[in-house]
């Protein structure tokens, strides 16, 4: 009888130790932000997993004593020892390592919320659920005060956006710290930038003057991207996705991980294309990603080389009223190769130093190589359109080349304390460019003229200084201020001829005092105010000259915000007033490769209200809204109507919609499904200034579109770490809308009296379509 006990005895000890218990775990970070995608490993028995997309996961073992580890790229490995011996919890809070770019790349253009700027972040999660193929601005649309657009229709190709109605050449672009914008036109061309997203960390989006920036002066926002953090382990994956209009994506990425803990080497190679939902709208785009960093415990050495090539025939010309009633999806060109076929590639190097406790150095440089040309074919054409290369009334192939290089330099030091956070920095950059036409095939040339003879050139040549302080300091224990001054100093210099055969020589100095100050009240750890006022003065672009410009724009912008920050709810609202002295806004008309026309319009303003939230209702279950309600006016508008100068009083600004709603759904009913429902409202825009006083065809209507966004991930611990499928219908309820349009106005004669007359376009945005994809992630 004692040795039957003693086995039941036995048995039922080793039974208890064999039970199998389940460790539920939550990763999140500094900010108790989730953080999908974190690798757990077990160390016992070297078995893991990793987090879903609310940061969670759950290991089943049998009791003992174990130690898991956690690493998520750009953070702190974290380990703990726990006894199990019961089902149980743990939560684990990474911490951003040193070698996190956000901190050493981009600060000096970064702000968070000890400051009194009005500004989003986007994670690299975020941008993964909807990164299909579609450009970044297609990806931020559900960003506050945000419209994007595209040629296309499909977001693919020619993109656009405006953030509080400023359209893209006011909105200030960095790439880790270095300007992206164009330093002629000042605009983004999101087209040479294909697939970036897959290439982004994160990006911080400032509306309004926001701080100091490098290159061209924001006057409505500043959008700053930080590439991809360096990684402490390898890792591969493959995506690949598919979709309407024969939209396809293809994108290889890798990482080495460290390589004797200092050096790691990552890249990527991606190719887009897409039909487009405009006829013949097409996109071929091609593009790469590579770095290389060094770490230790105090450097940090980044070289980066990213760019690609573009082949996109052009839907930049849009339809008019009738031509969208007839057939929306039309394009009236008709050239088999009426194609917009560019290079550009980019180099940076970047080095951070840690001095000491409190002071660090961050040195930026940066080359940047375009080439490229717009094939047209025109009809009969006369001579002198062309610098008499041509006969009067032939048909001719043209190709308008754009050859440039740009330099960047930016230093900058950083002074940090329990108080005080001070940045210090100078930025110089030097472009050069050529601009020229060719003529490559005519029906009938000129007499000793040969295929490839230039019919127009001209040169430009443009430097920019900038050198800025900006410092936030404690003044109480609540009570935070923010001081930014920048001086900026711009040299523009073109001289030649322009693609409408008319001379232009331009030397243009311009000596700017960008002063920015604001106060930061922290009513308790979950709620405080801000406020701040801020200057900048930007100088004309390119087109603004050749139009007669020659003035430079002053924007005074106060900005007034709370901020709550609960676990449950996060809650952001302001309130701007952005006051305009000779302000370049848009005429509504494009020259004739498509770009905007702008006019100095006197004095202006932009009052709006702003909200966000991001609010958790359940574990499974959350809703993410935002707000804009604006007014946006010229004062005592003058335009040119019927042959005289007519005050029409305070009218609307164009491209300027008053009410902008973006709002998510989202829902994961499983650990590893995430299910979003996104809808976007755009109120009514005018496209003209002059407040339809000549028709209301300088209206676009307002528009409500929707779309569902579900992605469902898999763990696994065999051939791949994971493998997330990918699923986005945009525009769900099939809305035939128009987001983007131009409008023009000429005079002609009318039984001898000058009579304003006005024509119109629009850009058909896709009705209901798909993309669907797939990544594996090794």
């Amino acid at each position: 009888m004692k040795k039957i006990t003693f086995f039941l005895f036995l048995f039922v000890s080793l039974l208890a130790n064999a039970q199998t218990f389940t460790l539920n775990g939550k990763v999140v970070d500094e900010n108790n932000d989730s953080l999908p995608g974190a690798t757990i490993l077990v160390k016992e028995n070297n078995k893991g997993t990793a987090t879903d997309f609310n940061g969670k996961f759950n290991v089943n073992l049998v009791k003992g004593t174990y130690t898991i580890m956690v690493s998520f790229v750009g953070y702190n490995t974290v380990s703990k020892e726990i006894s199990l011996t019961k089902d149980d919890k743990i939560e684990f809070s990474l911490m951003p390592n040193s070698t996190v770019l956000e901190e050493v790349l981009v600060s000096a253009v970064r702000v968070n919320a000890d400051v009194p700027v009005t500004f989003s972040n986007l994670s690299k999660k975020e941008i993964a659920k909807r990164n299909l193929g579609q450009d970044i601005p297609i990806l931020l649309n559900y960003m506050p005060s945000v419209v994007s657009s595209s040629d296309a229709g499909a977001g693919v190709g020619y993109t656009y956006m405006s953030v509080r109605g400023s359209n893209g050449e006011r909105i200030n672009v960095t790439v880790n710290g270095i300007p992206y914008n164009d330093a002629e036109s000042h605009g983004s061309f999101w087209v040479n930038l294909s697939d970036f997203a897959s290439s982004t960390e994160n990006l911080q989006l400032q509306r309004g003057v926001g701080t100091s920036t490098n290159g061209s002066g924001a006057f409505g926002a500043s959008l700053n991207i930080l590439t991809d953090a360096v990684s402490d382990e390898a890792s591969a994956e493959i995506s690949n996705s598919f979709g309407s209009y024969g939209t396809r994506k293809h994108t290889v990425k890798f990482s080495s991980g460290m390589l004797n803990d200092h050096i790691e080497i990552a890249g990527r190679l991606s190719n887009i294309k897409s039909d487009g939902y405009v006829d013949r709208a097409s996109a071929d785009l091609k593009s790469y990603y590579l770095q290389g960093s060094y770490t230790d415990e105090n450097t940090l050495i980044k070289a980066i080389a990213f760019g690609g090539k573009e082949v996109t025939y052009q839907a930049w010309e849009g339809l008019t009223a009738d031509q969208l009633k007839e057939d929306r999806r039309q394009n009236p060109y008709t050239y088999e190769n009426e194609v917009d076929d560019y290079d550009q590639n980019h180099y940076q190097l970047h080095w951070n130093e840690k001095l000491n406790k409190n002071w660090s150095t961050t040195l930026g440089l940066n080359y940047t190589k375009g080439a490229g040309f717009f094939e047209q074919y025109k009809e009969e054409k006369d001579a002198e359109d062309y610098g008499n290369l041509i006969v009067d009334g032939t048909d001719v192939i043209v190709r308008r080349w754009l050859k440039n290089d740009f330099y960047v330099v930016n230093f900058n030091t950083n002074y940090k304390t329990d108080k005080l956070n001070l940045i210090s920095g100078i930025s110089y950059s030097n472009y050069s460019g050529d601009h020229f036409g060719e003529v490559i095939w005519g029906e009938d040339l000129a007499p000793n003229v040969n295929i490839r003879d230039r019919y127009y050139f001209s040169d430009a040549k443009k430097t920019d200084f900038s050198i800025f302080a900006k410092a936030t300091f404690d003044i109480s224990e609540k009570l935070s201020g923010y001081a930014d001054l920048q001086g900026r100093f711009v040299n523009y210099k073109t001289k030649g001829i322009t693609n409408d055969i008319v001379p232009i020589d331009v030397d243009a100095d311009f000596n700017f005092f960008n002063p920015k100050i604001g106060l930061t009240y922290k009513i308790n750890n979950d709620n405080s105010l801000y406020t701040s006022f801020a200057v900048a003065n930007r100088e004309p672009n390119r087109n603004d000259f050749e139009g007669g410009v020659t003035t430079h724009e002053t924007l005074n912008d106060l900005e007034f915000g709370y901020r709550l920050k609960k676990e449950i709810i996060k809650l952001n609202t302001n309130i701007y007033y952005m006051d305009y002295k000779n302000q370049l806004v848009l005429t509504g008309a494009l020259d004739d490769v498509g770009a905007p026309i702008r006019a100095t319009s006197g004095n202006s303003y932009r009052l709006g209200l702003e909200i966000d939230a991001d609010i958790t209702l359940s574990d499974e279950f959350s809703i993410k809204p935002n707000m804009a309600f604006s007014t946006n006016k010229n004062k005592g508008f003058v335009a040119n109507i019927d042959g005289d100068l007519q005050d029409l009083g305070n009218t609307d600004l164009s491209f300027s919609p008053n009410v902008v709603i973006g709002n998510m759904y989202v829902f994961s009913p499983t650990d590893n499904i995430q299910v979003s429902f996104l809808s976007k409202y755009v109120g009514k825009q005018v496209m003209s200034n002059f407040g339809s006083q000549i028709s209301d065809n300088d209206v676009l209507d307002s528009y409500f579109t929707s779309d569902l966004n579900i992605v469902y991930q898999i763990n696994t611990n065999k051939v791949f770490k994971s493998i997330v499928f990918s699923a986005l219908v945009n525009n769900i309820f099939n809305t035939e809308y128009v987001d983007r349009g131009y409008y023009y106005t000429y005079d002609y004669t009318d039984n001898g009296n000058t009579v304003t007359g006005d024509g119109a376009g629009y850009y058909p945005q896709a009705t209901r379509n798909f993309l669907v994809g797939v990544t594996l992630k090794f």
